[in-house]
């Protein structure tokens, strides 16, 4: 089955409302009807602000994260102007996937 695959840029320690926003994504996607997401830590990353790179002792938060989300393209459609109608300027890619299970007939 092939669906739509949304991955999101945001910083770790990153906050809508008092909500963190990986939190407040999950909510978002969960109402629209999304089945779930997931978030990776970075360990390094660079843009425009600059390189960032995961240390032992460094503990400011600051490193990148991407959160994904995978469903039909009216739903993922749905997430993005939910996203932008919030006031939120996040840096997004969205590309098609096959989606499948391994084992089952």
């Amino acid at each position: 089955m092939q669906i739509i695959c949304l991955r999101l840029y945001v910083q770790e320690g990153m906050k809508h409302g008092h909500r963190g926003i990986h939190d407040w994504l999950f909510e978002a996607a969960r109402t629209l009807g999304i089945p779930g997401g997931t978030v990776f830590r970075a360990a390094a990353g660079f843009g425009r602000h600059g390189l960032y790179e995961d240390h032992f002792f460094e503990l400011a938060g600051t490193l990148p994260e991407t959160v994904e989300f995978f469903a039909d393209a009216d739903k993922i459609s749905a997430l993005v102007a939910r996203i932008g109608a919030e006031g939120l300027r996040l840096h997004y890619v969205l590309h098609p996937v096959d989606y499948g299970v391994t084992g089952v007939s």
